[in-house]
Protein backbone atom coordinates (compact mmCIF):
# COMPACT_ATOMS: atom_id res chain seq x y z
CA UNK A 1 0.00 0.00 0.00
CA UNK A 2 1.44 3.27 -1.32
CA UNK A 3 1.09 5.50 1.66
CA UNK A 4 1.45 8.98 0.05
CA UNK A 5 -0.84 8.11 -3.00
CA UNK A 6 -3.10 7.65 -0.54
CA UNK A 7 -2.84 11.25 1.49
CA UNK A 8 -3.00 12.24 -2.32
CA UNK A 9 -5.99 10.58 -2.99
CA UNK A 10 -7.74 11.44 0.04
CA UNK A 11 -6.85 15.44 -0.50
CA UNK A 12 -8.20 15.52 -3.94
CA UNK A 13 -11.64 14.53 -2.06
CA UNK A 14 -14.05 16.80 -0.33
CA UNK A 15 -12.00 16.35 3.11
CA UNK A 16 -8.68 18.11 3.07
CA UNK A 17 -9.01 18.59 7.17
CA UNK A 18 -8.85 14.26 7.28
CA UNK A 19 -6.16 14.34 5.35
CA UNK A 20 -4.07 17.00 7.23
CA UNK A 21 -5.47 14.93 11.06
CA UNK A 22 -4.23 11.98 9.22
CA UNK A 23 -0.54 13.15 8.26
CA UNK A 24 -0.49 15.53 11.63
CA UNK A 25 -1.29 11.77 14.01
CA UNK A 26 1.24 10.05 11.88
CA UNK A 27 4.13 12.53 12.75
CA UNK A 28 2.88 12.71 16.41
CA UNK A 29 2.89 8.88 16.44
CA UNK A 30 6.36 8.57 14.55
CA UNK A 31 7.76 11.38 16.65
CA UNK A 32 6.67 9.25 20.07
CA UNK A 33 8.30 6.29 18.77
CA UNK A 34 11.52 8.41 18.44
CA UNK A 35 11.13 10.03 22.17
CA UNK A 36 10.44 6.70 23.15
CA UNK A 37 13.60 5.03 21.45
CA UNK A 38 15.63 7.64 22.66
CA UNK A 39 14.61 7.35 26.54
CA UNK A 40 15.20 3.30 26.44
CA UNK A 41 18.90 4.33 25.11
CA UNK A 42 18.96 6.61 28.22
CA UNK A 43 17.70 4.17 30.41
CA UNK A 44 20.08 1.19 29.63
CA UNK A 45 23.04 3.66 29.98
CA UNK A 46 22.29 4.65 33.08
CA UNK A 47 22.78 0.91 34.29
CA UNK A 48 25.17 -1.12 35.25
CA UNK A 49 27.08 -3.36 33.09
CA UNK A 50 27.37 -6.61 32.81
CA UNK A 51 29.73 -8.55 34.92
CA UNK A 52 33.11 -9.13 33.15
CA UNK A 53 34.11 -12.80 33.45
CA UNK A 54 36.56 -12.08 35.97
CA UNK A 55 33.24 -11.23 38.46
CA UNK A 56 31.47 -14.75 37.71
CA UNK A 57 30.74 -16.84 40.69
CA UNK A 58 33.33 -19.51 40.43
CA UNK A 59 32.99 -23.43 41.58
CA UNK A 60 34.09 -24.44 44.81
CA UNK A 61 38.05 -25.80 44.95
CA UNK A 62 36.25 -29.25 46.72
CA UNK A 63 34.54 -29.47 43.34
CA UNK A 64 30.68 -28.78 42.56
CA UNK A 65 27.88 -28.81 45.81
CA UNK A 66 26.45 -32.29 46.32
CA UNK A 67 22.99 -32.94 47.08
CA UNK A 68 22.51 -34.56 50.65
CA UNK A 69 19.49 -36.65 51.22
CA UNK A 70 18.05 -37.44 54.77
CA UNK A 71 14.42 -38.75 56.05
CA UNK A 72 12.69 -37.40 58.09
CA UNK A 73 9.87 -38.23 60.56
CA UNK A 74 6.73 -37.54 59.90
CA UNK A 75 4.82 -35.25 62.74
CA UNK A 76 2.22 -36.19 64.78
CA UNK A 77 -1.36 -35.40 63.32
CA UNK A 78 -3.03 -32.76 66.90
CA UNK A 79 -6.26 -34.12 67.91
CA UNK A 80 -8.87 -31.95 68.22
CA UNK A 81 -10.29 -31.39 71.70
CA UNK A 82 -13.64 -31.97 70.89
CA UNK A 83 -14.97 -34.10 67.91
CA UNK A 84 -16.86 -31.13 66.40
CA UNK A 85 -14.55 -28.64 65.97
CA UNK A 86 -12.22 -28.44 62.77
CA UNK A 87 -8.26 -27.96 62.92
CA UNK A 88 -6.97 -25.45 60.64
CA UNK A 89 -4.14 -25.06 58.71
CA UNK A 90 -2.01 -22.47 60.77
CA UNK A 91 -2.77 -25.66 63.39
CA UNK A 92 -0.86 -28.18 61.39
CA UNK A 93 2.85 -28.00 62.06
CA UNK A 94 5.06 -28.21 59.09
CA UNK A 95 6.52 -31.50 57.84
CA UNK A 96 8.70 -33.26 60.04
CA UNK A 97 11.92 -31.98 61.54
CA UNK A 98 13.30 -34.86 62.93
CA UNK A 99 15.54 -36.94 61.64
CA UNK A 100 14.18 -40.88 61.12
CA UNK A 101 16.11 -43.64 62.58
CA UNK A 102 16.10 -45.59 59.51
CA UNK A 103 17.88 -43.71 56.52
CA UNK A 104 17.51 -46.12 54.00
CA UNK A 105 15.53 -44.86 50.98
CA UNK A 106 12.15 -46.85 50.80
CA UNK A 107 11.61 -49.12 47.70
CA UNK A 108 8.77 -51.01 46.06
CA UNK A 109 8.23 -53.99 46.96
CA UNK A 110 7.31 -56.54 43.93
CA UNK A 111 3.71 -56.37 42.91
CA UNK A 112 2.75 -54.03 45.35
CA UNK A 113 2.01 -50.57 44.50
CA UNK A 114 3.49 -48.36 42.10
CA UNK A 115 3.02 -44.54 40.52
CA UNK A 116 -0.71 -45.86 39.34
CA UNK A 117 -1.80 -47.04 42.43
CA UNK A 118 -3.44 -50.60 42.56
CA UNK A 119 -0.20 -52.85 42.14
CA UNK A 120 -1.87 -55.23 39.36
CA UNK A 121 -0.06 -56.18 36.51
CA UNK A 122 -1.61 -54.21 34.15
CA UNK A 123 -2.98 -54.52 30.89
CA UNK A 124 -1.16 -57.56 28.94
Amino acid sequence: MDTFASAVLAASGKSVLATVVFIVVGIVLVGGLIWAFRLGIKIRAREPAPPQPHEQPRRPGSGPAHETRRAREPNEMPRATDESERLTPHELRPTGSRDSADQRRPRWDEGSGGSFGSGGQGAP
